[in-house]
């Protein structure tokens, strides 16, 4: 299975018994950085495509700014689905800091949850969610992909 790093953008190929596999992480082999942390990693308008389009297992991306309060208060509850998810890589972005992206990806307001596999974007959601209704709504889109 192919995984961007979210650091230097190298393609990486991670065999998929190795990503069930939490004793042994697969880590970058250009950079060193984790490929499937348990915590959503930070994208920029310099390294957001090519992360959605290299990375072959579903992408969630949490598309956020620091002054939204409703951002801030489901931050933590995007990071315990993170954890509880380890076959979707989650991501945040900053929409304030890479406008050129959240422009593109026609983002209106936030927070918005956009869900892409095989690079191309498959499901959106705006507003906060709890972890467990973030859990629901991306394992029902990906049971409807199936």
């Amino acid at each position: 299975m192919n995984i961007a790093c979210p650091k230097c953008g190298t393609t990486n190929r991670v065999p998929p018994e190795r990503l069930a596999d939490p004793a042994h992480q697969a880590v970058c082999g250009s950079c060193g950085t984790e490929l499937t942390p348990s915590h959503p990693v930070e994208l920029t308008d310099l390294n957001f495509s090519g992360y959605i389009a290299k990375t072959e297992q579903p992408v969630l991306v949490d598309f956020w700014a620091e002054w939204c309060g409703p951002c801030k208060a489901m931050a933590p509850q995007f990071a315990n689905a993170a954890k509880a998810l380890p076959g979707v890589r989650f991501a945040k972005l900053d929409t304030d800091e890479n406008p050129r992206t959240s422009g593109a990806s026609g983002i209106r307001g936030i927070p918005t949850l956009v869900l892409y596999q095989g690079g191309r974007e498959i499901a959106r959601q705006s507003g906060a969610m709890s972890s467990r209704d973030l859990l629901g709504w991306v394992q029902a889109q990906l049971g409807a992909q199936g």
